[in-house]
């Protein structure tokens, strides 16, 4: 068994992405990202200061964050996953994600879980932090008016009123947060088979990665 480390900008499709391989490679998907959204919401309904380093690692520290299998989220015994689906929580992540404190915790645990192999993670700074060592790794991106498409459809399909112009901004501010922060950037890493989305259907996506790891020789 081995690992596959999947990383790139909000609303790339690394999600999908993931939980398609998870399924036909027979591997178990933990979406990472999940867990940020989880301690920025947290934060957000606990009147938690976003801004505030210490208080927000002291969240992320005290919360019982549970993922299941079928990638849903529970936050002290309560099931999230709907609850942090949104811009609001996707700007509260962004915040709490730059605290080294709280990287680390979240860190930990993901480590912990792939140490078993046989797990498809997917989130920023996974193929240059949190497996470096990953057998397979992707780094996934797509022209950004594309990605605020893809992330408004997702939203009105799902009963949100939204506006596409503010979630296109909030994506130009959230790569350059992601890219410019100090404690573990997005990047993508020598090593990583980089796949521009754009253009590209989610079995083209998937097909690819899989080609890529058969050309590897880690189905044999």
């Amino acid at each position: 068994m081995f690992n596959i480390a999947i990383d790139g900008p909000s609303a790339s499709g690394k999600s999908t992405i993931a939980k398609r391989l998870a399924k036909e490679l027979g591997f178990t998907h933990i979406d990472t990202g999940a867990m940020y959204r989880a301690v920025g919401y947290y934060c957000l309904t606990n009147g938690v200061d976003l801004d505030d380093e210490k208080e927000c690692v002291l969240a992320a520290n005290n919360i019982d964050l549970n993922l299941k299998t079928d990638g849903s989220v529970f936050v002290n015994g309560e099931d999230v996953s709907s609850l942090i689906r949104n811009d609001k929580v996707s700007y509260a992540a962004s915040k709490v994600s730059k605290f080294a404190g709280v990287r680390q915790k979240l860190v930990d645990m993901q480590r912990k879980i792939a140490s078993k192999k046989g797990y498809v993670l997917d989130g920023r700074d996974i193929t240059s932090v949190v497996l470096p060592d990953a057998e397979v790794k992707v780094y996934q991106t797509a022209d950004v008016s594309v990605r605020a498409k893809r992330r408004y459809d997702e939203m009105i399909n799902s009963g949100m009123k939204v506006d596409f112009d503010e979630i296109y901004d909030d994506l130009v501010e959230r790569d350059y947060r992601d890219m410019n922060r100090s404690e573990s950037p997005l990047i993508k890493v020598d090593d990583a088979l980089e796949i521009n989305t754009t253009y590209l259907e989610i079995d083209d996506v998937v097909n690819l990665v899989k080609e890529y790891i058969e050309s590897r020789g880690l189905n044999d």
